[in-house]
């Protein structure tokens, strides 16, 4: 039997991906607040980052949780700023709902860079899973036929 590859090492429940991921996106937002008045680069290439890392560690059954967390996170982020710093993500002078939707546009790239990135994983891990799953039944078919 071959060795595992990376496609196949991801344990993590859904909740404790969920927790990760919100705790170290809220964790580089704060950072890039200390650098900077703005959200900026900082948390794009994290939020990139931080949304394949968790595609890559959650087990196959929470797939769907995943799939849907990098946008959520981004808009909860988005969201608490609007309520507290709307100069971060927006002009200071924008409203709440306005803040939020011109934080998502300002970051859309790096939202869609990331969310491509997990989803692609995602998909990459379920053909590999799915493709062993379809070599071990065969062995196991050719022994049960040999004996």
């Amino acid at each position: 039997m071959s060795q595992r590859t990376i496609w196949e090492e991801g344990r993590e429940s859904g909740r404790h991906v969920v927790a990760l991921g919100s705790a170290t996106s809220l964790t580089v937002t704060f950072v890039d607040l200390l650098i900077d008045d703005q959200i900026g680069l900082l948390f794009d290439f994290t939020f990139v980052a931080i949304a394949l890392t968790l595609a890559l560690i959650v087990r196959p059954s929470d797939f769907f949780v995943v799939g849907v967390l990098p946008p959520l996170i981004m808009l909860g982020i988005f969201i608490l700023l609007a309520a507290t710093q709307p100069g971060s993500i927006a002009d200071a002078g924008d409203g709440f709902v306005q803040a939020v939707v011109s934080g998502l546009g300002h970051h859309a790239i790096s939202l869609f860079i990331g969310y491509a990135l997990c989803l692609g994983c995602l998909v990459m891990r379920r053909r590999v899973l799915k493709q062993r799953t379809e070599t071990r039944d065969e062995v196991e078919r050719e022994r049960a036929l040999a004996s």
